[in-house]
Formats: structure tokens, sequence, C-alpha cells
């Protein structure tokens, strides 16, 4: 999984503050994730190929989540796709999209195919034989939800060693790999876990957008590789969380510590700060594998 952060900001954009955006790459996938404000142009100075988009996903509808996806269907359209664009988000962001697009007298050559959420608890959303992607219900000041996307396990590894030993044939070599067992002229069966070890371990990613504290997440991101979780602010102003709805970076270290994640990314912060390390200073004596988010980063999972 390779993660590039394209805006990890809140509120209004700035000359060197980007609203939230992200990419994540897996399994042969580019997931757009929130689509902020100068999404498209962040997309083009880190070299994303346009046409490799075909799933987009919004936590919500606030605008610094949200505001760019207009702009960027409408230079799909420019370009002349005619891929199918998957979207995923809260009810209304069909109509959203759709009554701008009527509004300009936009010609549309390509699908906008919608799939729009309404439920509490964690829905599948996407599934292919690579990976899943299902929402983590949050609590925001509107309908909000967050993604988890899970590697389904890989292939197995060849025991190259073993199976010569055994005499297999390399026609045979793609079946074991998937898990199947040997069977050799004599009639014997080779068990997978002679010829095979181990594949690789699947990784997950989960993306915690707007948020107040929820702990009830924890069983559904537990052991998670990789946890994007809000921090916009710091514990001097934890008392502004109960009102909008957000959460310290003090809070998701701790939401890291009880899922026992991998790594926490830190984001969506308050333009009142004027250093990223007051952060991590807060998080890491609580998580210590804590990483601020920061536009154009790339993180390895």
């Amino acid at each position: 999984m390779k993660l590039t952060i394209l805006g990890c900001h809140s509120a209004t954009p700035r000359d060197n503050a980007r609203p939230t955006s992200q990419v994540l790459e897996t399994g042969g996938h580019l997931f757009l994730i929130d689509c902020g404000e100068g999404t498209q142009m962040a997309l083009r100075k880190h070299g994303v190929k346009f046409s490799r988009i075909k799933h987009i996903f919004i936590s919500h509808l606030h605008g610094d989540h949200v505001y760019g996806l207009v702009g960027l269907i409408s230079t799909f359209c420019l370009l002349g796709r005619e891929t199918p664009l998957h979207i995923y988000g809260p009810k209304g962001i069909k109509q959203m999209i759709e009554l701008q697009m009527k509004l300009g007298n936009s010609y549309m050559p390509f699908e906008l195919r919608f799939r729009e959420s309404v439920e509490t608890t964690a829905t599948l959303l996407f599934e292919d034989d690579q990976i899943q992607v299902t929402t983590i219900p949050l609590d925001h000041r509107v309908y909000t939800h967050g993604f988890l996307f899970q590697q389904k396990p890989g292939e197995r590894h060849l025991d190259i060693v073993a199976c010569e030993e055994y005499g297999v044939d390399k026609a045979y070599y793609r079946g074991i790999k998937k898990g199947a067992d040997y069977v050799a002229e004599s009639g014997e069966i080779i068990p997978n876990n002679e010829l095979t070890t181990d594949g690789d371990a699947p990784k997950s990613y989960a993306f915690c957008s707007d948020t107040v504290y929820k702990p009830d997440i924890i069983p559904q991101i537990q052991g998670v590789t990789a946890l994007y979780h809000e921090s916009t602010f710091l514990i001097p102003h934890e008392h502004l969380c109960k009102k909008t709805k957000h959460s310290t970076a003090a809070q998701a270290a701790d939401i890291a510590k009880q899922a026992n994640a991998g790594m926490l990314i830190l984001g969506h912060y308050s333009s009142r700060y004027k250093s990223y390390d007051m952060f991590t200073d807060e998080a890491r004596p609580i998580f210590e594998n804590s990483h601020c988010a920061l536009d154009g980063k790339v993180f390895e999972i």
C-alpha cells in the first residue's frame, strides 16, 4: 500500500495548506479519498494519472472534503473520459454533483455511478479478489463515515526446492500458489503446506475523517497496519472538540494505542497552530509511532 497525502488541513485552503484529500494505491487500484479544493492541482503536481482514478470515496459533505469533486469531474469531461467513475459517499452527494453539472449544462461523456450511504453501522462498499472497503461510522456535525481498506490474503510463496524434490511440473505452480494440493503421477497427494510457505501478510488502512473522540470504532480497526485519524486540536483547545465534533492529537493517539495500530498518521490541523511538531509532541508519549501528514508526503504502508 502506498498513501500520498494531497491535502491534510482543515477549513479554508491556503497557499501552503490544502484541505483533505489522499490517494491510496493498492491491489492495482488508485483510490481517491476525499476531494477538497485544489485536489486536481495536487494530483497533477504529484504525477497521478487521472485515468487511473476509477473509485472516489467521500467521507462527508463539508466543503473542505468535497468541494474539489465537481471540478475534477468537469476536468474528466474535458479530457474526454469514457470510463465509468464510481463515487461512494453520504446520501446527498448524487444530488450535489448532478445539480452542479446540470446547471452548468455540462456534457457527460462517461457514466457516474453513485453509492450513497445512510447506514450507521459498518457497511461493505467495494470488494474484489484483492481488497475490500468498508465504512467506519464516525460522529461529526453531519453524517460522516471513514473507510477501512483491507487487503485479502495473497498467494502463497512456492518452495521451489520442495517442488523440485517432489517432481512438480511448472504447469501446476499457479494452482499450488493459490492453495491447491499436488497429485503426483503415483496418485500420492502432496499437501500444499509442504510445497509453499505463507504469503505476504495482508495490510490494512483506516481513514478516520472528521470525528469527535469515538472509541467504539476500536473493535473494527483493531490491528490495522496504518491509521489516519483527524487531530484538529491540541489539548489546550480540547474544550472545542465537543462543540465542533473534532479530536485532539492525544485522543487520536489513544485510539491508535487501544487499536494496536501499526502506525498513526495525524491530520486535519487547525490553522491556529504554527508548527506540526506540536502534534507529534502531544501524540508520541501515548503512541510512539505517530507521524504528521504533510501535503505531498508519501507513506509506504
